[in-house]
C-alpha cells in the first residue's frame, strides 16, 4: 500500500529573552503565515489546485498522460472541474510522475495527481465461483440473452483466450464456454451456457439475498451502487466515470467507471448494480477490502449493444 510522509512538526520556538519591538512584530507575522500556511496546507504533498481547462486541451493532456505509457495510473478528463484526474497507485514512482508531466508539457498544470494505496492491477485469480481451464477464478456477472441462446458476461480478461468455465475448482460441473471476449481496450466477455442443468436465473446473489435485475442504466458520479462478489457484497459511490487504466505490459482499458467500493482477487467480471439496474462489471482496481480500495468497472450498455444482448 502507498504510503505518504507525514508532515515533520516544527520544532518547538524558545521564546528570546530581548528582541526588538520591530523584530518581534516581524516575527508574530512570520508565525501568523506559518500558521495560515498550516491550515491551508495540511501536507507538503497537497498542491495548489490546477486552472481549468477547456476541454479541447483537457483531451490532449489526457492523450499525453496515455502517451508517457505509467503502469498503475488511471485517468480521466473532468471537464466540470477543467482537469484530468489522474490515480497513481503505489509502484508508480516520482520519476514516473515527473514523465508524466513532462509528457503534458504546457499543459502539465492541468493534471489533479491523487495517490491511491495499493496496486492497481485486474482482479484475477484461481479459485471461485466460476473457474477457467486455464487454471484461473472469475466472477459471472449479469445473466442474458440473445434468441434462445442464454449466456453471461464477465471481464474480457477473464474469457482472453477463450476457455470453458466450470461451477467447481475441480473442473467437473461444466457451465459453458467463451463465446466473446473484449480485452484490452475494453475489459468484457460472454460465456454461452451448455450445460442445461446450470441455473441462469435473472438475478444477482448480494450476500444471500437475491436481487433482481431488470434492465440497464448508465450510471450518474455520485449514484449509488452495489457490487455483488465472492468477497462479500457492498455498498458505495459511482467517483468517475470514462476512466482509461494502464495495467501495464501495454494493457490499457478506457471508459471504465470507477467507484470506491474494494474488490479482492478473484472479484473480475462482479457485478455493479443500483436497486434493480445493472450498470458493469468489475475490471479491476488498486487496495483491498482489508484497508480500502478503489475498484473500475466495464459499463454494462456496452457490451449489451456488442452482442446484441438483453438482461434475463
Amino acid at each position: 500500500m502507498s504510503t505518504q510522509e507525514d508532515p515533520v512538526p516544527l520544532s518547538p520556538t524558545t521564546t528570546p529573552r530581548r528582541r526588538p519591538a520591530r523584530r518581534g512584530r516581524l516575527g508574530a507575522a512570520a508565525a501568523g503565515l506559518l500558521a495560515l500556511a498550516a491550515v491551508l496546507l495540511p501536507g507538503a504533498a497537497h498542491a495548489a489546485p490546477p486552472p481549468p481547462f477547456a476541454a479541447d486541451r483537457l483531451a490532449l493532456a489526457a492523450d499525453a498522460v496515455r502517451a508517457a505509457d505509467v503502469r498503475g495510473t488511471a485517468w480521466a478528463a473532468d471537464p466540470a472541474a477543467g482537469t484530468v484526474r489522474v490515480a497513481a497507485d503505489e509502484t508508480v514512482t516520482a520519476e514516473d510522475l515527473a514523465g508524466i508531466r513532462r509528457a503534458a508539457g504546457p499543459l502539465a498544470a492541468a493534471l489533479d495527481i491523487e495517490r491511491v494505496p495499493g496496486r492497481l492491477e485486474p482482479r484475477l485469480q484461481g479459485g471461485e465461483p466460476v473457474y477457467a481451464t486455464g487454471g484461473w477464478r472469475c466472477t459471472a456477472g449479469f445473466n442474458a440473452r440473445s434468441g434462445g441462446t442464454d449466456f453471461f458476461v464477465t471481464a474480457g480478461h477473464c474469457t482472453d483466450g477463450y476457455p470453458d468455465w466450470y461451477a467447481d475448482p475441480a473442473l467437473t460441473v461444466l457451465i459453458g464456454s467463451t463465446a466473446g471476449s473484449s480485452f484490452p481496450g475494453s475489459d468484457y466477455g460472454l460465456v454461452q451456457y451448455t450445460n442445461p442443468d446450470v441455473p441462469r436465473p435473472g438475478t444477482v446473489n448480494c450476500n444471500g439475498q437475491s436481487i433482481d435485475i431488470t434492465s440497464a442504466t448508465g450510471g450518474t458520479v455520485g449514484g449509488p451502487v452495489h457490487m455483488a462478489a465472492p468477497s462479500g457484497c457492498r455498498s458505495g459511490s459511482i467517483t468517475g466515470l470514462n476512466y482509461t487504466v494502464n495495467y501495464g505490459n501495454g494493457v490499457i482499458i478506457s471508459g471504465l467507471g470507477r467507484i470506491n467500493i474494494c474488490a479482492e482477487p478473484g472479484d473480475s467480471g462482479a457485478p455493479v448494480f443500483t436497486g434493480s439496474l445493472a450498470i458493469g462489471v468489475i475490471s479491476g482496481g488498486s487496495g483491498n477490502c482489508a484497508t480500502g480500495g478503489t475498484t473500475y468497472y466495464q459499463p454494462i450498455g456496452e457490451v449489451l449493444n456488442a452482442y446484441g444482448l438483453v438482461l434475463t
